[in-house]
């Protein structure tokens, strides 16, 4: 069949801009499949979030930066959908350290997040949702594995490399770890105490010493015939100076042999039909593997060769033949070989081949093997939700093809999709569009093409369609300086990356910007083959054609509310029971409401800051206290690992070992001055004495007062100085940590401890509203001899919180629990700050301190005016070196730009 031009009238194309007057189609299956598209993304549509980043790692002490960019529907326009964001900062053992909400006013909204000194160093991730976004679950959730290290407090750094030998009994290990200081200096001649884990068990303990090189040796065996996986190393270096530094080293398990699945293009392999295959060879550590190799037949013969083009992928063509098996013998770049089954051809079928190599036009075929003669089958290809495309074949033949203009699509991922007269897909496949119509052309320029340290420089840029026109739009704009933040720009996310690319397929994507950054034939064809390796993962065509969506659980959040359900002690509703809610933060402010007939109520549309305090009074219609208010949780999502993503090693690479380098130098100078994000380190203090003192006096401890796992006492808290006593407690409780303000033992983490206060059962979120001064004493009960007196209630720990009632504390207010009263510290919208720079025209700046900064410039807000032109201005730092601008953004259209530019600083 000629695929120059579709088969007059077999095939109908429907361009996504027909919403209101659909074309009405004679095909049931096409017309019904159509309708549900319709519905569902009319229904649901979804929500996208990026972030750009001010850089890509950070140093304890730093800021980290950022703009969010929240789109809907397929073509990528700002939400109007959602009014808050959630920005979540995760340590390695996924507890939350910061938790921030913003407003977003149409699709857009900004925030960061200090690093205090006392953060620990380690592989964090921040992660972004609305709350609209659960409905979809946490695999569409942005999110971005950031790099912090410790110059500050920890002058320590390791580098490692491994080797594997294949035992029979399992796989022995090699390790090397060099400790250093910041200037390669080795730490020779020093104690460091081990523990290997791996998949969360302990393989081994030890000690050794560092050789003259800093290095020292460790062997251990994985005992079993799996194959390793991502583990970690705990050391514990005793320094010369008696200083002990507890690291915790990655160990990144290329151990044995990559992972290589094959794709046929479609999904099937059909016998006598030439089919495209991908292949796709991962290692352990989640990245892909240069591999080559031969494919030979079940008598040996040879048919395709193996070669992978980028990133571990490749493919090859051939055309399978009945009675026969496939098998792909691979050569590693070690040299080892392995040998894997191709997918099994099927007698019956079809294939589906899609070339997307010509600029203007996708080539589609459609073909089948003599047996589905005289069966119906259509395509239908749909992009974020709208059909694009759709074709039948003619009187049941066996093969058809088309050639479908680009130009139908938005930019993104399209999904082409064969199904049979019943509306059962079986064939798929989805192809990457890049129409220049939805790509803004940026164009970025520095006043000068150099200037000097500490310079005055103005950077501006235009935004056009790609007719030409000038486009209004909102853009955000970091300057960093390239000579001190090394990094490659394909591995970064990036607005056109995520938007289009990363948020709709399934699975890891290696250096995802690589595809961006450089747009040309070979880039197209690794990203081609990227997609015959991938899945598309928005919606199950068959629940879609049955009209099965899934369930709407939680709905947009406009604005703030609190909402709960009045109950009696014997948790019963209390209807049309009066609520009333106030505060005396920046004024006195009250709200009053009344619950409905099974005692729900809600405080809807409130705008109000983070940290701030509520009390909420409630009564029965006739008054009485017989209250109790149970206050609607925050839905926390739960704490998926991020999907295959590689491990990044903390101090392991030479950029983020340069970078910290200067991030010292630029910390001590500042804390010279008395300025920037620092803090007083304190030594964690644990008191675990046993003997009744004062601090357990009023102890409501069921066991007895300090028959306790750990108990931590008021002179704790007085040095502290913290806000709450959750955040005193965070990082300093042994085996506990805090999501959301709620105490988990690491015993049993998916159930919260249950929080006693003065001997009152309350819920875990209560710790936030209780002043650390008035805190005499905690008490942590882990082990089940202390939790067993407390039954159910304790199967996740128990957490007792003593109050101080006079005595030699002089504290004469001692806590009073009211009928009907509680007191609530929401989560409220947190207020971005101004990002600061030294303006070196005004004459009140210190010249004289060394300016060491490397985010030269933070712009989350820029909107071009009527003919495209926006700018900014600031000083350059006190460092000469290559200073990266880079600009990104959106127009109400959903038209997505990013440009990258540089200058010298001389």
């Amino acid at each position: 069949m000629n695929l120059k031009k579709p088969v007059a009238g077999l095939l109908l194309a429907l361009t996504a801009v027909i919403a209101t007057a659909f074309i009405k189609l004679d095909d049931d299956p096409i017309q019904k499949l159509v309708a549900q598209l319709e519905k569902w993304t009319a229904d649901q549509p979804y929500e996208k979030v990026y972030l750009q980043f001010d850089k890509p790692f950070y140093g304890v002490g730093d800021n980290i930066w950022f703009k969010a960019y929240i789109t809907v529907g397929g073509k990528h326009q700002l939400s109007a959908l959602s009014g808050a964001l959630n920005v979540q900062l995760i340590d390695e053992r996924d507890s939350v350290k910061q938790w921030i909400k913003l407003p977003v006013t149409s699709g857009i909204a900004w925030g960061d997040f200090a690093l205090s000194d006392t953060l620990k160093e380690g592989t964090y991730r921040v992660r972004a949702y609305t709350n609209w976004m659960l409905n979809a679950g946490e695999d569409y959730f942005f999110e971005k594995r950031i790099a912090i290290g410790n110059a500050v407090t920890d002058n320590v750094f390791t580098k490692a490399s491994y080797t594997y030998s294949k035992l029979n009994n399992g796989q022995k290990v090699d390790a090397v770890i060099n400790f250093s200081d910041l200037d390669n200096t080795p730490f020779a001649g020093n104690e460091v105490s081990y523990n290997v884990r791996l998949n969360d068990k302990q393989i081994l303990k030890s000690k050794g010493t560092t050789d003259a090189k800093g290095n020292l040796n460790i062997s251990f065996i994985n005992a079993t015939s799996a194959p390793l996986t991502s583990g970690n190393i705990a050391t514990e270096i005793k320094l010369a100076d008696k200083k002990t530094v507890t690291k915790t080293i990655a160990l990144k398990t290329t151990a044995g042999l990559a992972d290589v699945q094959f794709f046929p293009e479609g999904g099937n392999l059909v016998n006598g039909i030439r089919s495209r295959v991908a292949f796709k060879a991962v290692g352990s550590d989640g990245l892909g593997v240069e591999v080559k190799g031969l494919v030979t037949d079940n008598a040996n013969n040879q048919i395709a060769e193996i070669t992978t083009r980028h990133l571990g992928m490749g493919s090859f063509a051939f055309t399978p033949e009945a009675g026969k098996t496939y098998k792909a013998q691979i050569t590693y770049p070690d040299g080892s070989k392995n040998t894997v089954a191709l997918p099994a051809a099927q007698n019956d079928g079809y294939v589906l081949t899609v070339n997307n190599t010509d600029a203007n036009n996708i080539s589609l075929r459609v073909t089948g093997s003599s047996s589905m003669s005289g069966k119906g089958t259509f395509v239908i290809a749909q992009s974020g939700g709208v059909v694009c495309y759709a074709a039948k074949n003619a009187n049941g033949s066996i093969a058809f093809g088309a050639q479908v203009p680009k130009n139908k699509f938005p930019s993104g991922i399209a999904q082409f999709t064969l199904f049979n007269a019943d509306g059962q897909a079986l064939n798929e496949r989805i192809v990457f569009i890049r129409n220049d119509v939805d790509i803004l052309k940026l164009n970025v320029s520095a006043d000068k093409a150099s200037s000097a340290p500490r310079e005055k420089v103005k950077v501006g840029f235009n935004a056009k369609n790609s007719a030409g026109a000038p486009v209004i739009g909102v853009f955000s704009a970091a300057v960093i300086d390239e000579t001190k933040v090394q990094s490659k720009e394909a591995d970064e996310p990036s607005i056109l990356s995520q938007i289009l690319l990363s948020a709709d397929i399934k699975g890891y994507i290696e250096q995802p910007n690589f595809y961006f950054t450089n747009p040309d034939d070979k880039t197209a064809a690794d990203l081609d083959v990227l997609m015959l390796t991938q899945g598309y993962r928005r919606f199950e065509w068959k629940s879609m054609f049955a009209g099965q969506f899934p369930p709407v659980k939680f709905q947009p959040e406009k604005t703030l509310q609190i909402s709960g359900t009045l109950k009696t002690s014997g948790g019963k509703p209390v209807p049309n029971g009066k609520i009333t809610l106030f505060t005396t933060a920046g004024g006195t402010f009250i709200l009053d409401t009344v619950a409905d007939a099974q005692g729900r109520f809600s405080f809807k549309n409130m705008v109000f800051k983070d940290s701030i305090k509520f009390v909420l009074q409630a009564r029965t219609v006739k008054g009485g206290k017989n209250v109790e208010i149970a206050l609607d949780k925050l839905p926390m999502p739960s704490m998926i690992k991020n999907k295959a993503v590689p491990d990044v090693q903390v101090n392991s690479s030479a950029a983020l070992m340069s970078y910290l380098k200067n991030s010292k130098k630029q910390y001590d100078e500042e804390a010279k001055y008395g300025f920037g994000n620092h803090t007083i380190m304190l030594k964690e203090v644990t008191v675990t004495e046993k003997k009744k003192s004062q601090s357990l006096a009023n102890s409501s401890n069921l066991n007895g007062a300090g028959n306790a796992d750990q108990v931590i006492t008021s002179e704790f808290f007085d040095k502290m100085g913290c806000a709450t006593i959750d955040q005193c407690l965070q990082g300093r409780l042994l085996g506990v940590m805090f999501q959301n303000g709620v105490p988990y033992s690491t015993r049993s983490m998916n159930t919260p401890m249950q929080v006693i206060v003065d001997g009152i059962y309350v819920e875990g979120d209560f710790l936030a509203t209780i002043p650390p001064m008035n805190v005499a004493s905690v008490e942590v009960l882990r082990s089940i001899g202390n939790t067993a007196i407390y039954g159910s209630r304790g199967g996740g720990g128990v957490l007792i919180i003593n109050t101080k009632r006079g005595g030699e504390y002089n504290y004469n207010a001692s806590q009073i629990y009211s009928p009907g009263i509680i007191t609530y510290t929401p989560k409220g919208f947190y207020s971005a700050r101004q990002f600061y720079a030294p303006k070196y025209d005004d004459p009140k700046i210190n010249v004289a301190i060394a300016d060491l900064r490397t985010t030269i410039h933070w712009q989350p807000n820029i909107v071009t005016n009527k003919d495209g032109n926006a700018s900014f201005e600031y000083f350059n730092a006190g460092s000469q070196g290559t200073y990266r601008v880079i600009v990104e953004g959106i127009n109400d259209e959903g038209y997505l730009g990013r440009q990258v530019y540089r200058y010298e600083v001389k």
